[in-house]
């Protein structure tokens, strides 16, 4: 699988630090969505691209939700601190987020309003703690009308260490 055809891009927002598993609250060095990331880019040896905002959200997990929730509710399209070079070289984005609120956060909204995306093929991922994709892969098909969008993954936060059979047989499904 390292050999795909088609040069890739794996766009992520992650949160490391607090964050809720299996019923808790726990520090994570590095972020549920950053761990999947890392394995598809083992997977299909493309470039990683972490999406991250301008200002950091609480530290305190509740309170960093309900800055999602604000920030989903009144459509907020958030500052991002970085882009990618160019994404032009890329046919293909993997692109992972958390599930927040039931989609992705809205600095995803952000990053993919950023570029034109007409001719490629998005592949989302998500991390959740049991709502899955939620609403998120509808998102991306109406804010890239002009992408192809394929079936995304959804994988429980408190088992992506232990997903890398899925992520393969998902990868090998999609490219």
């Amino acid at each position: 699988m390292e050999n795909t055809n088609s040069k890739c891009l794996i766009a992520y927002f992650s949160r490391k630090g607090n964050n809720y598993v299996n019923g808790s609250i726990v520090s994570l060095a590095v972020g549920n969505t950053a761990t999947v990331a890392n394995k598809i880019k083992e997977l299909t040896n493309g470039d990683l691209f972490e999406i991250a905002t301008a200002y950091s959200y609480p530290s305190d997990y509740l309170e960093a939700t309900k800055v999602a929730k604000a920030e989903l509710q009144s459509n907020a399209r958030p500052k991002l601190s970085n882009s990618p070079k160019d994404i032009n070289e890329y046919p293909v984005i993997f692109l992972g987020y958390p599930n927040w609120w039931g989609t992705f956060p809205m600095a995803v909204s952000t990053f993919l309003e950023s570029y034109d995306f007409s001719g490629k093929t998005i592949i989302p991922f998500c991390t959740h703690e049991g709502s899955g994709l939620g609403t998120s892969e509808k998102d991306v098909k109406r804010l890239c009308p002009n992408a192809t969008v394929r079936r995304g993954i959804a994988i429980k936060g408190s088992a992506v260490t232990n997903s890398d059979d899925d992520i393969k047989a998902w990868i090998k499904s999609q490219l």
